[in-house]
């Protein structure tokens, strides 16, 4: 078969993907549907991203980790930049078709789960929401056994001649408390090593940048269905407000003082 634009990418297939619930159709459940597609074939793209960043900060490769995260930095302002596509819906035009939706719920995104994941966060909500689904639940175990972004990090660091371990300490939240030998470290580092220390500053971007993603969608939330139960019976925005402001790196944050 020639490869054509519409074959290789499956367009005719891709096109079909959005069926609709909502009886009769209303015209913003499109919108919805599509906006959250892509928001998972963005997620796909990241942790296919934190494959290779994680395996080139393993072999000590500066400079294709900078560019591999600078690629995942892009993507994440794509992923808040949606949020005003979908905040052009009003609250009205949402629960026009809300009630179709039946348990289903964003908090069910098994990839974002495994990115938090990959990310060092340990929730039991991530387990919790996946419990009737075997498959699901065999993956993010799978994910929770893998190298974070952080021990990867130090991994790299290690291989620079700046020995740093991250030791997993929590079960639940980060699984990592700060660690005032490991900011000792890092203020050696981006002091005295620049390559290093811009690395690094790419890693604090990627912090504030899932924190900015953060605020956006609980905002987007409460503007559109206020203090009201999420879809599933999730807490809505109640539950997304505790999310927000919480660094995954924050033994880089901690050292903003120290200079």
């Amino acid at each position: 078969m020639k490869i054509t634009y519409t074959n290789y990418l499956k367009i005719d297939e891709l096109i079909k993907l959005q069926e609709l619930k909502s009886d009769p159709p209303e015209h913003d459940e499109v919108l919805f549907i599509i906006i959250h597609q892509t928001y998972e074939l963005w997620f796909k793209q990241i942790l296919h991203e934190f494959g290779k960043l994680r395996r080139e900060l393993k072999s000590g490769n500066t400079w294709t980790s900078v560019k591999t995260l600078r690629r995942i930095l892009t993507i994440m302002k794509t992923l808040v930049s949606q949020v005003d596509i979908l905040e052009t819906m009003t609250p009205l035009e949402f629960n026009s078709f809300r009630s179709f939706l039946g348990q289903s719920s964003g908090f069910q995104s098994l990839q974002f789960r495994e990115m938090e994941i990959l990310c060092g966060l340990r929730l039991p909500l991530m387990l919790e929401a996946h419990k009737d689904e075997p498959d699901h639940i065999a993956r993010l175990k799978a994910r929770m056994e893998e190298a974070t972004l952080w021990e990867s990090f130090l991994s790299y660091l290690t291989k620079k001649g700046y020995p740093a371990e991250a030791v997993r300490e929590n079960e639940t939240g980060l699984l990592y408390n700060p660690s005032d030998k490991i900011q000792k470290t890092l203020v050696e580092v981006m002091k005295n090593d620049p390559e290093i220390a811009l690395l690094a500053e790419l890693f604090v971007d990627f912090d504030e940048g899932l924190q900015e993603w953060r605020y956006r969608h609980v905002k987007m939330v409460e503007r559109t269905i206020g203090r009201k139960k999420g879809t599933g019976g999730s807490e809505g925005v109640a539950y997304l407000q505790k999310t927000i402001n919480h660094a995954i790196f924050p033994d880089l944050w901690a050292i903003r003082s120290e200079f």
